[in-house]
């Protein structure tokens, strides 16, 4: 087993969950920008293909194993879109408030609001692992017109959990931590990792 890990994001919301979901496994995480990693282009279509190139893209830089993430919000009414594209929905710069802003048009007049985020993380031990740990998780809900919510990041407050009765940006992070996408993966790569600990 490693004791430290380079993460593949630069996204100051995910880095937090992840150092805190593998905290009790000892493992540091360190953050691609603190190790001057650029950000790897994620050309693919699927959410497994663009985690993976980011996992062997920080590994390479680094000689680091590296853990990787691609996740988004995925719509039914809408295909499934945004999908890969969900972090920059609405274009260059990434933005959070236009991205929600371009979702909750793009549903206009539409009673279907069935959407999940869905999270793929890659773990690789060298940058030519041929065995990548693979996890994965979806968290079902609805897309809400009405932000609700100061927590969370990206399309969280827009993000409505009927099971909880509140957006995910009105989650309590440890209870989000739990139940998310990101965790659903997590708790299933951390499994994987103790089994060949």
């Amino acid at each position: 087993m490693f004791d430290k890990l380079v993460m593949a994001s630069n996204n100051v919301g995910k880095l937090k969950e992840f150092s805190s979901l593998l905290a009790p496994l000892g493992i540091q995480v360190i953050p691609q920008v603190e190790l001057q990693v650029p950000e790897c282009p994620e050309p693919h279509h699927t959410f497994l293909e663009n985690a993976l190139e980011k996992a062997r893209h920080a590994s390479r830089m680094t000689g680091l194993p590296a853990l990787a993430d691609d996740s988004g919000i995925c719509v039914e009414a809408l295909s499934g879109a945004p999908g890969v594209y969900s972090a920059r929905y609405a274009g260059e710069p990434k933005s959070d408030a236009a991205n929600n802003a371009k979702l909750v048009a793009a549903l206009q007049g539409e009673a279907n609001r069935r959407a999940w985020y869905y999270c793929v993380l890659v773990l690789v031990r060298h940058a030519d692992d041929p065995q990548p740990l693979v996890a994965d998780g979806m968290w079902f809900g609805e897309v809400r017109d009405e932000a609700a919510g100061a927590g969370g990041f990206g399309y969280d407050p827009h993000f409505w959990l009927p099971q909880h009765g509140c957006s995910v940006a009105e989650l309590d992070a440890a209870e989000k931590n739990r139940v998310s996408h990101r965790g659903q993966a997590m708790q299933a790569l951390l499994a994987k990792l103790r089994a060949l600990a």
